[in-house]
């Protein structure tokens, strides 16, 4: 008899909390998941000779670390 008590205050929690999470999910929808991350876009944008003169530049670093593994290798 007591076991029956638990088991329909349990049944009874289950359909509350259904019931909630259907109003919780109607929310979400009506203010179409706006709490998702968004990247923001900073509207900076780089010209083709700054990307170009970006790109030589790295270039260049990357010369000047391979030449003193290279040194590193040879000694």
């Amino acid at each position: 008899m007591m076991m029956n008590k638990v088991v329909a205050s349990l049944r009874k929690e289950y359909s509350r909390l259904e019931r909630e999470m259907g109003q919780v999910g109607k929310a979400l929808d009506a203010l179409g998941h706006a709490g998702g991350k968004k990247l923001k876009s900073t509207g900076r944008t780089l010209s083709k000779d700054a990307r170009r003169r970006i790109a030589e530049a790295q270039k260049l670093r990357w010369a000047k670390v391979r030449k003193a593994a290279a040194k590193l290798v040879k000694t």
